[in-house]
């Protein structure tokens, strides 16, 4: 088990990270590497240092990575933010408070206050999808806005839909209902493999006994 110490250190280090994503507008749109970079790469730090953070949060789904840059994933991204800025691990190191971070806190206050809750709706859609045209309506904006932002060739990864949607929906229905699309020749999906292979991402794609596992969905009206 890790220390408190170390334990206190990671929390600094990620709640940083997730702040400074939130504070260029990672929640809205992709923010470029570079910019991220230069947030986070403060004295006596390197981006280096923060790749095993990247992996877990990326894992966790609060981010998505793509070749260009990062994303904060709504809404869990925001609530691992949240409980981060609330952890009594959370501090300022040394005496000085940089401006940018103080701002974005005062930001966080402003905006987020009482607000977390209602990130996970999507284009004015309220959490808690009961029927299937409903889920339709859903999966195709975050399907559009996903092959959009990430130039993903028409074929999107089922698991960024899933997480995309977050708890709006349960597991089965997600799954029960992106194969009635399937049936209804709105969307194709499509087996192969993830680049990485990673247990949990497979796990958020579709498996059916008939086709086995479905990774991918392909668009078609």
């Amino acid at each position: 088990m890790p220390s408190k110490n170390l334990q206190g250190i990671e929390t600094q280090a990620k709640t940083r990270l997730l702040l400074a994503l939130w504070d260029l507008g990672g929640a809205k749109q992709e923010v470029k590497k570079g910019e991220l970079t230069k947030r986070i790469a403060t004295k006596g730090k390197k981006v280096a240092d923060y790749q095993s953070i990247f992996k877990e949060l990326e894992e966790k789904g609060a981010i998505a990575i793509s070749k260009k840059g990062y994303s904060l994933v709504s809404p869990l991204g925001l609530e691992v933010l949240s409980e981060g800025l609330k952890s009594p691990e959370f501090r300022f190191e040394g005496t000085i408070v940089g401006t940018w971070t103080a701002n974005a806190l005062l930001k966080w206050i402003g905006e987020i206050n009482g607000a977390v809750a209602t990130t996970a709706s999507t284009n004015g859609v309220k959490s808690g999808i009961k029927s299937y045209d409903e889920f339709k309506e859903v999966a195709l904006e975050v399907y559009d806005q996903l092959n959009s932002d990430y130039n993903l060739d028409d074929l999107v990864p089922i698991y960024r839909i899933r997480r995309e949607v977050g708890d709006r929906v349960s597991r089965s229905d997600f799954s029960n209902w992106l194969l009635e699309m399937q049936e209804k020749d709105i969307l194709q999906l499509q087996g192969g493999s993830l680049p990485d292979n990673d247990p949990a991402k497979l796990e958020d794609s579709i498996t059916t006994e008939v086709n086995g596992l479905r990774c991918y969905a392909k668009r078609l009206t």
